[in-house]
């Protein structure tokens, strides 16, 4: 695998094939009471422009246990692009500690600091991209069903970074993906287009959530507007009426279809609470897998290196 985790799309088959399977092994060997102290004496600097329950919590407990130390550092205490050039930042913190995990608004921030640090760098969410929680996703995915082969994603909602992240994880793995979501809030072309190159119908997209779940093992929601957007909220409450993972919608997905959401929620909006307190929701599991997921993520990234 490559120094750094910056898209799914940068990832090999095998490389996303290996990382699931090693986060598995992983969460059985805690899970048993082991350990693995891959990242003994090793640090990772956690820089946070967006703050977050699961970025910081299942990254700070997986360095732990790998056997390191997570360092929690504002973005104002770095001042990224503005007190200090990312470049800077990237060569100095490259001399001090052994990896960046980072989790900011512009995607440029973590190709910068990629291009210029000699240590690991680790997508934790930009806007454009949420690598780790799509990773987590397939895992969750994979451990429901024992397998991706045949699984049918259905992604109701905005077409935001984890809607990008799911895009390119059909790139990478066997899942088909539908995605439904208000007219003007689809995904950006770009990444539909480099997909359909790579997958055909493998991936849909339309504006229409029961046509979207047909056939779906999964459905999948997520907010309607995302941390950074509050001055849209209003409309897009407005706009994406009818985009609600209720009961009716999921009673016609497949039958045994589950339902994920990469929290948090805001209940009553994109989701009902019969569905996330529901026996059909494995939310809390897909939350859970963070953690073994990200903590692979460091092994492979920082511990055997």
């Amino acid at each position: 695998m490559q120094k750094d985790l910056v898209s799914i799309d940068l990832l090999t088959n095998g490389d996303v094939a290996d990382l699931l399977a090693l986060a598995k092994d992983l969460k059985a060997v805690y899970r048993h009471g082991g350990r693995v102290d891959s990242l003994k004496g090793k640090v990772l600097g956690m820089v946070f422009a967006k703050p977050s329950l699961r970025t910081r919590v299942s990254f700070e407990v997986a360095a732990v246990q790998l056997g390191g130390h997570a360092m929690y550092i504002t973005h104002g205490e770095v001042g990224l692009g503005k007190r200090e050039a990312v470049s800077d930042a990237a060569r100095v913190l490259s001399r001090m500690i052994d990896g960046i995990m980072i989790r900011t608004f512009a995607h440029s921030e973590v190709e910068e600091l990629s291009l210029h640090a000699t240590i690991p760098v680790i997508n934790g969410l930009t806007d454009l991209y949420h690598p780790c929680q799509a990773l987590a996703d397939l895992m969750t995915i994979d451990e429901h069903f024992g397998t991706l082969e045949g699984i049918r994603v259905a992604y109701i909602g905005d077409g935001n970074n984890v809607a990008h992240s799911l895009i390119n994880s059909a790139r990478r793995t066997p899942i088909s993906l539908a995605i439904a979501t208000p007219p003007g809030y689809e995904p950006t072309r770009e990444i539909v287009d480099a997909a359909h190159g790579e997958i055909g119908n493998r991936l849909v997209v339309g504006n229409d959530p029961a046509e979207a779940v047909k056939g779906a093992n999964v459905v999948y929601a997520d907010v309607w507007a995302s941390m950074g957007q509050e001055a849209e909220r209003q409309e897009r409450l407005a706009r994406f009426v009818g985009f609600q993972v209720n009961d009716a919608l999921v009673d016609a997905a497949s039958p045994g279809a589950v339902v994920m959401h990469c929290l948090p929620a805001h209940r009553g909006e994109e989701i009902t609470d019969s569905i996330m307190d529901g026996t059909r929701a494995i939310v809390f599991q897909q939350a859970e897998n963070r953690l073994h997921l990200q903590r692979a993520l460091l092994h492979v990234l920082m511990g055997t290196r």
